[in-house]
C-alpha cells in the first residue's frame, strides 16, 4: 500500500485537533482576593464589584476601582446625614432637660 492519492482526487485533511489555548501571562486572570462581608449590604455590594476587575484587562480596572470608590464614599457620606443624637448646646446655655416630675392636677 502506498500513501499516495490517485490522480484527480484530493487528499482529505486529517481531523483537526483543537489547539489548546496557549498560556498568556498578559491575559486577565482572577486574583482570588477574599472579600469578607462587612454586614452592611451597600458596602458588601460595592466590594463584590471589585471581582469585575478580575476579568478585565488592566486598562479596564480604573473604571471599576473608581466606581467602587465612589460608592464607598457615598456610603460614608450617608452616615453623616443620618439623624443622630442632638448637638450639644452652645457654651453657657443649658439644653432643656426632660422632666421626670409629673404634675398632678
Amino acid at each position: 500500500m502506498t500513501d499516495s492519492v490517485p490522480e484527480g482526487r484530493v487528499a482529505e485533511p486529517a481531523e483537526a485537533v483543537p489547539a489548546e489555548p496557549e498560556y498568556d501571562p498578559a491575559a486577565p486572570a482572577p486574583l482570588n482576593v477574599p472579600r469578607t462581608p462587612t454586614g452592611d449590604a451597600e458596602v458588601d455590594e460595592r466590594l463584590e464589584r471589585l471581582a469585575d476587575a478580575d476579568h478585565l484587562a488592566t486598562d479596564g480596572h480604573l473604571e471599576v476601582y473608581e466606581d467602587v470608590h465612589r460608592g464607598l464614599r457615598d456610603a460614608l457620606t450617608a452616615l453623616d446625614t443620618r439623624p443622630g443624637p442632638p448637638a450639644p448646646a452652645p457654651h453657657g446655655e443649658r439644653a432643656p432637660t426632660p422632666s421626670y416630675h409629673q404634675s398632678r392636677s
